[in-house]
């Protein structure tokens, strides 16, 4: 049986957009009108352990914690992160343990219940659909990521930034509660190297876990055709995405892949053949530029179930885009002022990047001179064989000398942004530093604004996701 026959798929994917943009809030809110609420995994632990280290006012966080099926895992992270009054005003926040192939028990502890956290609190008295998106590029947070979500009875997992081959037998293997081991990626190694993840560590052996569907991010065609050919790697559908869609692109095809004015610069190799997508007998949807009704409609006559959107939903009242930055950025909108350029050099990943240039962020050269490198985060970083053996961990987004010590050879390193920390403070959950300076944000939109101007007409001081949800399903 198929997936099309076994359920109707809403036509309306939401975004799972950067660092906690995709919140709970936002993602109920989609699924709860007939959409595909999706929240971001990116991350997911440092989100967590900061909002209790800010008192978690709602006590929200608390009230998913108390669902948690097991409550000594609750009760540790609690002691380790949960400040009841919130930070001292001045105080930095206690950053979570670094990812690695062989992490500390907190570390998956962690994971598990943030992503639990999130699923839960989006799935609470609601019984729509909530998918979560995690990135192909931080392997090391997967298993126990997506074991967590499973444990919140996450509907959908979204993946892309990478080829998730080994996805679909891992969500297999987590149903039955067996342990795993994810293979990871691992610069100048001799042998392979894997993630071992066991779920008997969380001790929740006896709850009936379902498998949920699993939709692969791409660019291609090829890679459509490549997954969908052996049942381990087969997902049970495709988001196609295209270069105009936020955050993160595919690398470009072409040799000359970036244009005069330093930005990459795409071409007709990059778009994906549906007719072949379409062959794969998967359902698919369209992302990237197709945030307007008519095209959803143009989506549809494609072949697709329909569209994924983002930039649309990161404006809504729910993100979790600071008021600030969604203020800006309708303000931009209103007066025709938004410039998005795609970065060939900006993310640690070596993927294209699209930017919003606004003052007081990062997109200001001077703002980025101004800022002393540092990776105390660590998402992004990647692992690698040290010569006299042994796993080492580096950046392009780290102090250079560091970065070029540890082997790491880029001629555009000095242009690496700090993702991680820019991210969180997009979120209003940046780091404080020891000088008394601040994380400045770096925003992240679609380059395709047709339909945002579009909205921002009909909703000049902005909108909410069942608004979005409506004006994707207005016919002119």
């Amino acid at each position: 049986m198929s997936l099309t026959q076994e359920f109707e798929l809403p036509d309306v994917i939401q975004g799972g957009m950067g660092i906690a943009v995709s919140t709970w809030q936002l993602a109920r809110e989609v699924s709860a009108h007939g959409g595909l609420g999706v929240v971001s995994a990116t991350a997911i632990d440092s989100v967590i352990a900061r909002r209790l280290q800010d008192g978690d006012s709602t006590g929200e966080i608390r009230r998913a914690f108390a669902s948690f099926p097991n409550q000594s895992i609750a009760a540790e992270i609690l002691h380790f992160y949960f400040n009841d009054n919130g930070r001292n005003p001045g105080a930095p926040y206690l950053d979570v343990p670094k990812l690695s192939l062989k992490p500390a028990k907190l570390t998956n502890n962690l994971l598990v219940i943030s992503a639990f956290t999130e699923v839960w609190l989006a799935k609470e008295n609601n019984s729509g659909l909530i998918g979560i998106n995690a990135l192909e590029k931080i392997q090391l947070a997967t298993p126990a990521t997506l074991y967590g979500a499973m444990l919140a009875k996450v509907d959908y997992v979204l993946m892309g930034a990478g080829i998730p081959t080994e996805i679909p037998e891992l969500l297999r293997q987590f149903a039955d509660h067996k342990a795993v081991k994810l293979a990871v990626d691992v610069s100048d190694a001799k042998s392979k190297h894997f993630l071992a993840f066991d779920p008997a560590q969380i001790s929740v052996a006896n709850l009936n876990l379902v498998k949920p569907k699993f939709l692969a991010i791409i660019s291609s065609h090829a890679l459509a055709a490549y997954l969908a050919k052996d049942e381990k790697t087969r997902p049970d559908g495709f988001i196609v995405e295209g270069s105009s869609a936020g955050g993160h692109n595919a690398p470009p095809r072409s040799k000359d892949s970036v244009g005069e004015d330093g930005q990459t610069k795409f071409t007709e190799l990059d778009e994906a053949d549906l007719t072949k997508v379409a062959k794969t007998g998967l359902p698919f949807w369209l992302a990237g530029g197709y945030g307007t009704p008519a095209n959803l409609a143009a989506a549809k006559a494609q072949g697709a179930i329909g569209i994924q959107v983002g930039s649309l939903f990161a404006l809504a009242d729910e993100s979790g885009f600071t008021r600030t930055i969604k203020d800006e950025l309708l303000e931009k909108l209103a007066t025709d002022t938004l410039n998005v350029k795609t970065d060939p050099f900006a993310s640690p990943t070596g993927f294209p990047f699209k930017i919003v240039e606004i003052s007081g962020t990062l997109s200001d050269a001077s703002a980025f001179d101004d800022r002393a490198r540092n990776c105390d985060l660590g998402y992004l970083r990647v692992p690698f064989e040290r010569p006299q053996g042994g796993i080492g961990y580096r950046c392009p987004g780290e102090p250079i000398k560091t970065y070029e010590f540890k082997g790491g050879a880029s001629e555009h390193n000095s242009r690496s942004k700090c993702l991680c920390n820019a991210l969180m403070a997009d979120i209003g959950l940046g780091q404080l530093r020891v000088d008394g300076s601040a994380e400045l944000p770096l925003v992240t939109f679609g380059s395709d604004l047709a339909g945002a101007k579009e909205l921002s007409k009909i909703h000049p001081k902005g909108w909410t996701a069942v608004q979005v949800l409506n004006f994707l399903h207005s016919v002119s």
